[in-house]
């Protein structure tokens, strides 16, 4: 049993306790924006900013820099997404539920290979080609930022991306060392997979072209 947990918690050994408390907050925080995501409701942006806030700290604190920078994409794009959901397109109705149109795919496409970009400079200006784990880390920071952008704007495959990027997030965290982040991705799996079918049945009750 020991070994076990060693093997589950042990780098935990090595962070103080108010780091694995913040990260433990976050993780919990995290989840609630999710869930409150899948279930299309405005508590999505202030508990994800919350979550968001803490792993910009930790992970600044920890040198992961690709993954500071996604958390932080986050928390702004949370502003812009809270923005987004609450304003009005007529004098009743607020932004709906939709799919992409052929002009969100080409801003998609173009805000990966810019994500892509991006995180290249940057890793290669604070020299962190070190491992493979790099090379991860920059497609997953592509993968989520497309996907944030996408639920910013409150289309369905933003689903989609966030399934494919939690699931690569799964062993990728355990290898860092963040079991409990790995466990906040693995659950975030189900969910998203839940909010996909959720955002589905929702817009085809009442389908948009917006």
């Amino acid at each position: 049993m020991t070994a076990i947990f060693d093997f589950f918690f042990g780098q935990y050994k090595t962070y103080s306790t108010t780091e694995t408390v913040l990260e433990i907050i976050a993780v919990i925080f995290g989840f609630l924006s999710v869930w409150y995501s899948k279930q299309n409701k405005i508590w999505v942006f202030p508990t994800g900013m919350i979550s968001t806030a803490i792993f910009v700290y930790l992970l600044f604190q920890w040198g992961l820099l690709g993954d500071m920078m996604i958390n932080a994409y986050y928390f702004i794009m949370s502003v812009f997404g809270w923005y987004v959901w609450t304003r009005k397109v007529d004098e009743t109705h607020e932004t709906p539920i939709s799919i992409m149109n052929s002009k969100d795919k080409k801003i998609a496409i173009l805000l990966f290979f810019a994500t892509l970009i991006f995180v290249y400079v940057v890793y290669s200006y604070f020299e962190k080609w070190t491992n493979w784990v790099a090379y991860i880390d920059t497609f997953t920071t592509a993968i989520f930022f497309v996907g944030m952008w996408l639920m910013a704007k409150r289309k369905i495959e933003n689903w989609i991306f966030w399934i494919i990027g939690n699931i690569i997030s799964i062993p990728l965290y355990f290898y860092k060392g963040f079991t409990f982040t790995s466990f906040q991705y693995f659950g975030f799996t189900f969910i998203a997979i839940a909010g996909y079918f959720a955002w589905k049945k929702s817009f085809n009750n009442n389908p948009s072209t917006l």
